[in-house]
């Protein structure tokens, strides 16, 4: 039984996201779940040999990319992302029985969620003062352990520690995703599909035009970037890693020329490619025209 470790405690969308994976097929059979307290925790258990895989956030639809998330696959030993499921987000305010709405005046809640509900809070909630807390299932925690009055939560939490509901299907934003995927050790990719996802990590070297060049090594190629982001390397002010997401797979060619091309001059790490749960942008060019060009070309077909 395969043993995966996801951002927990229990009661998390990370274990939402972990059981969506599981239905659809991804692992051979039932799995062994282990909660960690972060992302990289998560992560870390992979590189410990302690777990097989892990499931983690890595994009919101509203507050975008996951920060602990980009930051620990692109520091330490390289892991791979194989695939990824996407999770439509509401949050439930829960509290301990025969608490009241209107008797809120704290709230739990993990950073990414409150920014999520900051509206709704402000409008039924105007008087609570609002706590951090470690996961989405750990803010329902501190309400099952009195340190809070309510949470921003999830069902699966409330139901896992005998809370009650005081709104469900809490969002600012309708159609509110965020995207997980599942992470191993280094392996084969999966299989191209067709309608794939490409992530890499890049380091430039510190001198004009080297951004420029790399994103023209997509174009060029007629290769469709779909995420551009900058995170500190956190060793200097000024120097920034490149996380970059691009339409398709490692054995296209197009996309395995672009990843040649940068290779040549950047540092770069290949976080996967892996079947993309929904369409993206333009797929790479396909190379077998200008593939059997050349093969004529090689055997001296005139005229061509």
């Amino acid at each position: 039984m395969p043993r995966i470790s996801y951002f927990g405690p229990s009661g998390t969308f990370t274990e939402m996201a972990l059981v969506k994976f599981e239905d659809s097929g991804a692992f051979d059979g039932p799995v062994e779940r282990v909660a960690a307290p972060s992302q990289g925790a998560a992560l870390d258990l992979i590189r410990t040999g302690a777990v097989d895989g892990a499931v983690v956030p890595i994009e919101s639809s509203v507050e975008g990319s996951i920060p602990a998330t980009l930051d620990s696959l692109a520091i330490g030993p390289r892991l791979q992302i194989i695939a990824e499921t996407e999770l439509e987000v509401s949050f439930t305010i829960l509290a301990r029985p025969g608490c009241a709405l209107e008797q809120v005046r704290t709230l739990a809640a993990y950073p990414v969620a409150a920014a999520q509900v900051r509206e709704w809070v402000a409008r039924h909630l105007p008087h609570a003062q609002s706590y951090i807390s470690a996961s989405n299932a750990a803010a329902a925690e501190d309400v099952a352990a009195g340190t809070a009055d309510a949470a921003v939560s999830t069902a699966l939490a409330g139901e896992r520690l005998g809370l009650v509901a005081l709104a469900t299907g809490v969002a600012d934003h309708d159609q509110a995703i965020t995207r997980f995927v599942l992470v191993t050790a280094p392996g084969v990719a999966p299989q191209a599909t067709g309608a794939d996802r490409t992530s890499i990590v890049l380091e430039l070297p510190n001198e004009p035009g080297s951004l420029m060049r790399a994103f023209a090594e997509f174009a060029t190629r007629g290769v469709d970037l779909t995420r551009i982001e900058s995170r500190p390397t956190r060793t200097g002010m000024g120097t920034y890693r490149f996380y970059l997401d691009c339409v398709g797979h490692l054995d296209d060619p197009a996309v395995a020329e672009t990843l040649k091309a940068l290779h040549r001059t950047a540092k770069i790490r290949f976080l996967g490619s892996w079947p993309a749960t929904a369409a993206l942008g333009s797929p790479p060019p396909s190379d077998e025209p200008a593939a059997e060009w050349l093969t004529q070309l090689r055997k001296g077909v005139a005229d061509l």
